[in-house]
């Protein structure tokens, strides 16, 4: 019973597998207009034809609401949650954080990227320099944190800190299991993109000159990993741990007296957070030991 009977599933799929199991249990179904009985099939006809305009009723709705956010973006008007080191005002506007210590550090660290070129160096020097760097949590507090890889990769690939408006920078799709998954967009089809459209940290020019440089880092480590590690000779590919922090050791491959030899390497700490490399070792002897003792084991 319901005052809307298209209210009783989300979408046409779920009414039909409703209609059904009521048309099984004989289970009458009653809405303002009247009574249906499932297992009939003039009263199925009539329930199809409300769920199906139920749903189309409901995404005309879903399209006029989307269409007032993304006409509120284009103009740079929809408010939206702002990163590290960015508020908004009593008026709505966008500024920079007060906290003296936020815009220093947030500073540095572009001054830092603008000197080395590199992300993964810019974390070495904060962690050698002992800096800490800001992080909002969802209820506003600020925290000062070490500085990882993936930190400051979303901060130089944010134009928010150059000062330009953005919205839907990123697309949201859901896959099968009903889980999400993510893909970033081209610039070309952001839907909002105003340069200057606030205070930032650095301009718009600076920050597009940082995009190609991390691209053409990028590039450079693709290529230095061209060889996958399926095809490579190491025995032990994605199998060995190390035994200091427990991380899967990485396979690095080096062309030495004419021939390809592997090393088992424990580099997510240095890439990460710029701390000391944890250990490497040399893939050949390993491997030549795990190789004798699983034949060993299989010739029992």
């Amino acid at each position: 019973m319901g005052l809307e009977v298209s209210r009783l599933a989300r979408n046409n799929a779920d009414w039909q597998r409703l209609l059904e199991i009521c048309a099984l249990a004989d289970t009458l179904i009653l809405d303002e207009d009247g009574v249906y009985d499932p297992a009939s099939f003039n009263d199925r006809l009539l329930l199809g034809l409300k769920g199906t305009m139920s749903e189309a009723e409901l995404h005309v709705i879903k399209a006029r609401l989307r269409g007032g956010i993304l006409n509120k973006a284009r103009r740079g008007e929809f408010r939206c949650p702002l990163p590290t080191g960015l508020v908004y005002d009593h008026f709505g506007n966008v500024t920079l954080d007060p906290d003296m210590q936020v815009r220093e550090t947030i500073i540095h660290f572009f001054e830092t990227f603008s000197r080395l070129g590199s992300a993964s160096q810019t974390v070495k020097v904060f962690r050698n320099e002992g800096l800490l760097f800001p992080s909002r949590l969802h209820n506003s507090e600020t925290l000062f944190r070490p500085l990882t890889a993936s930190t400051a990769m979303r901060v130089l690939n944010n134009p928010r800190y150059a000062g330009a408006y953005t919205y839907a920078r990123r697309q949201f799709r859901r896959i099968i299991d009903s889980k999400k998954t993510l893909r970033a967009r081209d610039i070309d089809d952001w839907p909002a993109c105003i340069p200057d459209a606030h205070p930032g940290y650095i301009s718009w020019e600076r920050h597009q000159e940082n995009l190609k440089i991390l691209k053409a880092n990028g590039r450079g480590f693709e290529a230095a990993r061209g060889s996958i590690p399926r095809e490579g000779p190491a025995l032990l590919q994605g199998r060995a741990v190390c035994g200091q922090c427990g991380s899967h050791l990485r396979v690095r491959y080096a062309a030495r007296r004419g021939r390809q030899e592997a090393w088992y390497i424990c580099n997510r700490a240095r890439i990460y957070r710029g701390e000391p490399m944890c250990q490497s070792i040399a893939g050949p002897p390993v491997d030549e030991a795990i190789g004798m003792l699983i034949a060993e084991q299989v010739s029992r």
